[in-house]
């Protein structure tokens, strides 16, 4: 009982934190099309206790979502599960698979790379139904509009992930809410910082060129 206890607790947690961040972090990208960061909170989620956490959260988050603050009803909601699901879910399995530095790099690239695809597909195939564009319309905006979004948004949910997953698991060890484990020490590491680092500063400054702020 007390380990259902933890897993609702913890779910409830990640849905409360992915909610807030979602609700006071949105930013215009480009047309209709904002980021906000919940995506970081589902992944990291997954990353510590597996792709089936990021799954449910992301399924809550995104029905919550729709019935408060969207606009776009049960196909947007869809959209959005998509999103969260190609990107945590892929990231956390590939990263239980493969529990080291590699295995959370690979597991983070591959999920923006999942996400971009099943966006492009799906942005195409749903959004005249629930944006009332025209499918040509659309079509014609899949490579200058949707495909950057896509690749910015996978782009800062990697980096910022990577740079939160360590010091969150190590407050979350501490606080006896994850298994304690002997940290392995990886200089590669400092490099992936700096590269990732490079990703977010290149996300912001396209973001700002987007909305014409630079």
């Amino acid at each position: 009982m007390n380990t259902n206890v933890r897993k609702i607790t913890r779910t409830a947690m990640l849905c409360a934190i992915s909610y807030v961040v979602m609700a006071v972090g949105r930013i215009p990208i480009v047309l209709f099309l904002k980021y906000d960061p919940k995506d970081v909170v589902i992944t990291l989620g997954g990353l510590i206790w597996g792709p089936l956490t990021s799954c449910i959260v992301s399924v809550i988050v995104s029905f919550i979502e729709m019935m408060t603050v969207s606009e776009t009803g049960i196909l947007g909601c869809m959209m959005n599960i998509l999103s969260s699901c190609s990107f945590a879910c892929t990231a956390a399995f590939i990263y239980k698979k493969r529990h080291t530095l590699n295995g959370a790099l690979l597991g983070l690239i591959s999920g923006s790379m999942a996400m971009v695809v099943v966006m492009l597909l799906w942005n195409y195939l749903i959004t005249p139904l629930y944006m009332g564009y025209p499918r040509e319309a659309v079509a014609e905006l899949l490579l200058p509009a949707f495909l950057p979004f896509n690749l910015l948004k996978a782009g800062l949910n990697a980096s910022i992930t990577f740079f939160l997953y360590k010091p969150i698991v190590a407050a979350l060890r501490k606080s006896g809410f994850v298994e304690s484990q002997n940290a392995a020490k990886n200089k590669k590491a400092i490099g992936f910082y700096l590269v990732f680092a490079l990703i977010i500063i290149t996300c912001i400054l396209v973001a700002l060129s987007m909305n014409g702020l630079i």
